[in-house]
């Protein structure tokens, strides 16, 4: 936008509309996005310097950054560019003398640096400022973080994640912002690439109690329980010296917002884990207990494990014979002096039934996770409040890594009703969407065809409310 352009000493460049065009910094010519200029520099001065300059294409941060190594733009001296050439002498001396300023303003950073630390820094997060002005010399800051323990180091991870996140991801009209929201779609994604934010092995090891430390200790932020269990961020404090110090410099034009990243629904499988009375049918596989496999991998082992030993009826090759394994492992008391014989179909669904339910999710960007038990579908379903009136309960959206407060939005804009959010009784960390009247159809719409989500997991479908007769 054209109210945040720092204007050359020698005037805007020469553009016109539909040119490509960078943005840069103040003190900094490397460009943090690139796009095309919405009106001319012409158009830009008689407009006063008010409306939109760029169109961004591609920013530092932006989504496309985040599928690369996430590194910072180097420093490059004559942000105003139009400096004369210089000879070798000349060249020296202005190196020399650029050498000696730039070592002055290091010291007095570091300086600045040092006692801010000491006045209002814990600890963890002393040690990760001072890190950062010192961040020049790579090889002492690898020798620093070595001795640091790997608490310490998550703390300081964890500090820069917070920090950026608020200096480049949270937006005033984001407020109150969901903390679980907060640590999934903004702290996460500004985790430097090769590195894991894991709050567990932190010293704080819930988020709660970080941002509440944030809010006492350096009161960046506020944070409130606007409904019962449930926190959210209220306020920030964007004008804070702990902020602005650690942040990235100021930048020259506020880019265009980015688009949403399309969300992408976990891929979820379904698996056997073997149990103690079925190990010995699938010992010769090397399987024991506690392997989870597939449906197919089940049945291709119950196949060789009988073809190994035999066991086809040969009258009749539809039916297996039961020998002594077979019969502890598949057969109830009451059967095994009269089962001699099983169906191939009954075997594999026995062997199923007697082995434990667990799945597969695998979120986009993840490491697979294997959980125990049934996946828990996405719960819809219409309950009465007050005078008789409906209100559509939308539950379980956490699993399927669904963002309620998204959800709650997309929902009233579909249908034009309000929403709250509420925590479910009983679960840690869930929140349930709550939206007036019968909206199951639309909410159907929503997470079948907008999010992808498979039908299958979703149950109360079927109790959307039908049209009357016209």
């Amino acid at each position: 936008m054209l109210p945040g352009v720092v204007v050359p000493s020698d005037g805007l460049p020469d553009v016109k509309r539909g040119d490509s065009c960078a943005v840069t910094l103040v003190n900094n010519k490397a460009p943090v996005a690139i796009g095309t200029a919405a009106v001319s520099s012409a158009e830009m001065q008689s407009l006063g310097m008010k409306g939109r300059g760029v169109c961004v294409l591609h920013s530092y941060m932006d989504h496309l950054w985040a599928f690369g190594e996430k590194s910072s733009p180097p420093t490059l001296r004559d942000a105003e560019g139009g400096e004369p050439d210089l000879n070798g002498d000349q060249y020296l001396a202005e190196e020399q003398e650029e050498d000696e300023e730039e070592e002055e303003e290091k010291e007095e950073a570091e300086h600045q640096a040092s006692q801010l630390v000491k006045d209002q820094a814990s600890p963890a997060v002393a040690e990760q400022a001072e890190g950062e002005v010192e961040k020049g010399n790579e090889e002492g800051e690898e020798a620093h973080q070595d001795e640091k323990s790997p608490q310490e180091v998550m703390d300081a991870l964890l500090w820069q994640c917070f920090l950026l996140a608020l200096k480049s991801k949270v937006k005033k009209s984001e407020l109150p912002l969901l903390t679980s929201t907060f640590l999934r779609n903004h702290m996460v994604s500004c985790c430097p690439s090769g590195k894991h934010l894991d709050i567990k092995k932190s010293s704080y090891k819930k988020l709660s109690k970080f941002l509440h430390a944030m809010q006492q200790q350096h009161s960046l932020v506020r944070v409130k329980e606007l409904t019962k269990g449930v926190e959210s961020i209220v306020e920030v404090d964007w004008k804070s010296p702990e902020l602005r110090f650690s942040a990235p410099v100021e930048t020259v034009i506020e880019a265009v917002p980015q688009t949403e990243a399309r969300y992408h629904p976990p891929e979820i499988t379904a698996l056997y884990s073997v149990s103690t009375r079925l190990q010995p049918l699938f010992q010769d596989a090397n399987k024991r207990k506690g392997v989870a496999l597939q449906p197919a991998e089940v049945r291709s082992i119950v196949t060789e494990y009988v073809k190994n030993n035999d066991l086809v009826d040969e009258t009749n090759k539809n039916y297996v014979r039961i020998n002594p394994t077979l019969c502890d492992c598949l057969l109830e008391k009451s059967e095994y002096q009269d089962v001699e014989t099983l169906k191939w179909d009954e075997l594999f669904s026995r062997t199923l039934e007697r082995m434990q339910e667990c799945y597969q999710i695998a979120y986009p960007g993840q490491t697979p996770q294997i959980k125990k038990g049934h996946i828990e579908p996405i719960d819809v379903s219409v309950a009465s409040r007050g005078s008789n009136k409906k209100v559509t309960v939308i539950k379980n959206l956490e699993v399927y890594a669904l963002d309620p407060s998204a959800v709650a939005t997309a929902l009233q804009r579909r249908v034009q009703a309000s929403s709250v959010l509420q925590a479910v009784p009983g679960a840690k960390d869930k929140v349930l969407v709550q939206i007036q009247g019968n909206q199951i159809q639309q909410v159907g719409h929503l997470l079948l065809d907008h999010y992808g989500i498979p039908r299958k997991y979703i149950q109360g479908l079927d109790k959307a409310s039908k049209g009357g007769k016209k």
